[in-house]
């Protein structure tokens, strides 16, 4: 009831049901037919039909730029990607030049899959991956279901098909896919003839046994070659090596007679250079551990000399933590006397005082200065002392290490001598094998010495690695202390400047005062005469044609000066008096008779 009640489970039955007719009649009408199959066929052209409704159900609609797609090329280019052998196809369909729709494209493929006898191995490979066809069909499309599946396996019944189909001149754009139902109905002959389709389905079945054993002959046969191949190439190379090996069989025999007789005299030679080789190593060991003891009693001295120097570089660190803290002293002095250089009179004394704060200062820093140069003199010295002791020990180790080289080379010689004796001489008597077992013990205690030898010398270059990792430190701190030496000399060209700024504006500061209380006077004269001329009033533009001191017209080049108080009008040549005044850039002009300000206007005869 379910089942009835969905209508997507109805389509996908009511389509199977289609596919399997199409397809049964297809096969049918094709092996009665016993030809080769055109493009104009009936049954043909309805499977098509059949197989383009099966693969739109359920296809999701894509939005493109201008409307809404809804095609089958979409998922049917998917198995470029997941079947290689499909690519062919996709290339062939894409240069055809008729085609435009994407849904012409989609029916040339499935004619070029039907002709290849593909299309079920196509459509196989796309059914399993459900994850890549949930972007073109909804959940309950029949690709999705089962009855797709059952689909897929039906097409390989069109295996027995050929078909030849002319994709390249048809027109597939504008097809009007339309089920005929009338060609599924039954009718009398089809009663009849079901004893012929009998017959037919065991001739095909026929046939395709013998297809199925000519391919698995045609691979065994093919393998069979292959193996030929192989085996003749590998003889030959067999013949070869055995050619090669037989060569070098006799050459090998002459060979061993060689090394026997080299064998003996090498015996002589070695027993005599071990004698030479002990005396000798006894010698080394002698004067090693008289090395030896200087070398403990200078490392002992370079251990003394180090923590001197630790406990004065500590005395360096002190000072100069108390160094740069007044550093930053001096620095934040600096920059209150930079901001209060601009301020009034009022704050010049407090300036005087700070500046006799920082000398007294700078007198302490120069003090300190001179303790820690003689103090770098003293590190100086002590470094000379250590870098002589370090080429000192550093010419020991290269003797040392010559010794060492020497003996070395000797062992590596014993060892070569005695790793060919022990190969070329194990069937030999056990009274050679005695010699030879105390000749490895005697190399043994030799080796433990010269590793012994090497361990120190190893501790020795630890130890005047170090020495040289401290003499660098010193040199850092003084050139540090250098630095701060040139700092301070800043500073101190500063604190020059500045206080050469200051006194320059002290005087700007006396002759600023000197100059405003002249003009306070020159102020107060002008009020006084302010006060005489009040009540006097403005001559007119149009009535004063003419200065009245020089007497002569005003023009472009003799402008018009009023006077404020008394109203008398002088040319600019005429009124030169100039006051300087606090509220303005420049000197203002003064009349000559109330000692007031002029203002400029336009003259009459001037537009």
């Amino acid at each position: 009831a379910l089942a009835v009640k969905d209508p997507t489970a109805v389509e996908r039955a009511n389509l199977l049901n289609m596919a399997k007719l199409s397809i049964k009649g297809l096969i049918e009408s094709a092996l009665s037919f016993g030809r080769t199959l055109d493009s104009d066929y009936p049954p043909l052209q309805q499977f098509f039909v059949v197989m383009e409704h099966c693969l739109k159900h359920g296809l999701k609609v894509r939005k493109s730029f201008l409307s809404y797609n809804k095609t089958i090329w979409g998922p049917l280019e998917l198995v470029e990607k997941l079947y290689p052998e499909a690519e062919e196809i996709a290339a062939s369909v894409r240069d055809l030049p008729g085609l435009k729709t994407p849904l012409g494209r989609a029916r040339a493929w499935l004619r070029l899959a039907l002709m290849q006898k593909k299309m079920a191995d196509y459509l196989r490979c796309l059914i399993i991956q459900r994850d890549l066809l949930s972007e073109f069909y909804e959940y309950h499309a029949l690709m999705m279901e089962e009855e797709g599946a059952v689909i897929v396996g039906l097409l390989v019944g069109l295996n027995v098909i050929d078909a030849n189909l002319c994709v390249k001149g048809e027109d597939l754009d504008s097809q009007v896919g339309v089920i005929d139902f009338s060609m599924y109905l039954k009718s009398d002959d089809d009663i009849g003839g079901k004893e012929r389709n009998v017959q037919i389905a065991a001739i095909l079945d026929q046939k395709n046994y013998v297809e199925e054993l000519n391919r698995q002959l045609n691979s065994t046969v093919s393998s069979l070659h292959a193996r030929v191949d192989s085996l003749e190439k590998s003889n030959t190379k067999l013949i070869e090596e055995l050619a090669i090996a037989k060569n070098n069989i006799i050459k090998l025999q002459e060979e061993n007679h060689q090394l026997r007789s080299e064998n003996t005299l090498i015996l002589m030679k070695t027993q005599h250079h071990l004698e030479v080789t002990k005396v000798d190593v006894e010698a080394e060991l002698q004067t090693y551990k008289h090395s030896r003891q200087g070398l403990d009693e200078m490392y002992n001295e370079a251990r003394r000399q180090l923590r001197e120097e630790s406990q004065l570089r500590q005395d360096m660190e002190n000072e100069l933590v108390v160094q740069v803290s007044m550093k930053h002293e001096i620095e934040l002095a600096m920059k209150l006397l930079e901001k209060d250089i601009h301020e009034k009179q009022d704050t010049l004394i407090g300036l005087r005082q700070q500046l006799d704060e920082v000398k007294a200062i700078n007198m302490e820093m120069y003090q300190k200065l001179q303790v820690s140069e003689d103090a770098m003199k003293e590190k100086n010295e002590i470094i000379g002392r250590l870098e002589d002791k370090t080429n000192q020990i550093n010419a020991t180790m290269k003797q040392l290490e010559q010794r060492l080289q020497q003996a070395e080379k000797a062992q590596v010689e014993a060892e070569n001598e005695d790793e060919k004796l022990k190969q070329e001489y194990v069937n030999k008597s056990e009274s050679l094998q005695k010699e030879f077992s105390q000749k490895e013990k005697q190399l043994l205690q030799l080796e433990t010495d010269l590793k012994i030898e090497k361990e120190w010398r190893q501790t020795l270059e630890d130890d005047l690695q170090k020495e040289k990792e401290t003499v660098s430190h010193l040199r850092i701190e003084t050139q540090e202390i250098i630095n701060l030496k040139k700092e301070f000399l800043k500073l101190q060209e500063k604190n020059r400047q500045l206080k050469r700024i200051c006194q320059d504006q002290e005087a700007a500061l006396q002759e600023l005062a000197s100059k405003l209380s002249e003009s306070k006077l020159k102020i107060e004269d002008i009020k006084e005469a302010n006060k005489a001329l009040q009540g006097q009033v403005w001559l007119k533009d149009k009535e004063a044609t003419h200065c009245k001191l020089c007497e002569k017209e005003f023009s472009l080049s003799k402008r018009k000066h009023h006077c404020r108080n008394c109203g008398e009008i002088f040319c600019n040549a005429c009124s030169d008096n100039e006051l300087p005044l606090p509220s303005s850039p420049k000197p203002v002009r003064v009349c000559d008779s109330c000692h007031a300000i002029l203002i400029q206007r336009c003259s009459s005869n001037v537009p």
